[in-house]
């Protein structure tokens, strides 16, 4: 298995370096337009393996001749948000780093499959999928594991509890129009309803949306790194295995959930082939408004582009 990781910043590096820890890859590659970068950060690496007994080849580069024939490629190339920055604003400068990113992919590794992390999310891996020519099946974006593992840590955090025992579920696009499930998340099997009130519910769902924008409020000068890395991991680990994992990924609808030729985040079955379902779970009718207001802001984002 050989894995490309576009982009040494701290998302792609964080991504590589698990990557390598879970001993995913035969071989990763990271690429950076940086001179240098890439290849001190694979090196350093590299030099760890010996002490954590992962049997990885770790590769950097500023080209994509090393890429070649890579089975999974994660885009996570592009402008980081800074504060008073909406995702949205982002759109125009990451639209031609992953469009360039993508077609230096496609003619590398022609049967890999992407998995996108840059930002607005949403509309970069319509950028990718568009650009690359690839089925809809092979072109992914990471955002509703994110977005789940917030919502997840913050419930986990109002009700002192472990937060392996609490599980979230959240559509939609990545950002402020993310919809999530409250009566799909539990604690143990109990529906939060029964243990919150729908105030503190709420509450909860307003820091998931604006969970991003928190850290990068601490920050100041960058961006979550952490949880989104893990969370593109979590994504390879189960197309690498071929576990078909049910995770919340930005999915190219074509019908379902009544909506269609867009990106937007819903549960999916993950393996070896990429997307293998999506799964359509039963929503009311406030759910159903709220992911179709959540794909319409998206599809208004994809309309201004020029691809």
């Amino acid at each position: 298995m050989k894995i490309t990781v576009i982009g040494a910043g701290n998302v792609g590096a964080t991504t590589a370096q698990r990557i390598v820890d879970k001993q995913l890859a035969n071989e990763l590659v990271l690429v950076d337009i940086v001179e240098g970068v890439p290849q001190g950060k694979a090196l350093d690496m590299y030099e760890a393996t010996p002490v954590e007994k992962t049997d990885v080849k770790v590769i950097g580069t500023n080209g994509y001749d090393e890429t070649a024939n890579s089975d999974i490629v994660v885009i996570t190339a592009g402008i980081a948000r800074k504060p008073g920055m909406s995702r949205d604003d982002l759109v125009s400068t990451n639209k031609e780093i992953v469009k360039s990113c993508t077609a230096s992919v496609v003619a590398k590794s022609p049967r890999s499959i992407i998995i996108v992390v840059s930002n607005p999310l949403d509309v970069m891996t319509y950028v990718a999928m568009k650009t690359s020519g690839f089925e809809r099946h092979r072109v992914v974006g990471m955002a509703g594991i994110l977005d789940t593992a917030r919502f997840r840590s913050f419930i986990a955090m109002e009700l002192n509890v472990s937060v392996e025992d609490v599980q979230a579920f959240v559509l939609g696009g990545h950002g402020d129009s993310m919809v999530p499930l409250a009566r799909y998340s539990t604690v143990a099997g109990i529906p939060i309803t029964e243990l919150m009130s729908k105030s503190t519910i709420d509450r909860l769902v307003d820091r998931a949306r604006k969970g991003g924008i928190e850290i990068v409020n601490f920050l100041k000068t960058g961006s979550a790194y952490y949880a989104p890395s893990s969370s593109a991991v979590q994504m390879v680990e189960s197309i690498v295995k071929d576990k078909k994992r049910i995770l919340p990924c930005a999915a190219y609808l074509q019908g379902e959930y009544g909506i269609k030729d867009t990106y937007v985040g819903v549960p999916v079955k993950l393996g070896r082939k990429g997307i293998e379902e999506i799964i359509q779970i039963k929503l009311n009718a406030d759910e159903q408004a709220a992911l179709e207001k959540s794909a319409n802001e998206v599809k208004e984002l994809i309309g201004k582009l020029k691809l």
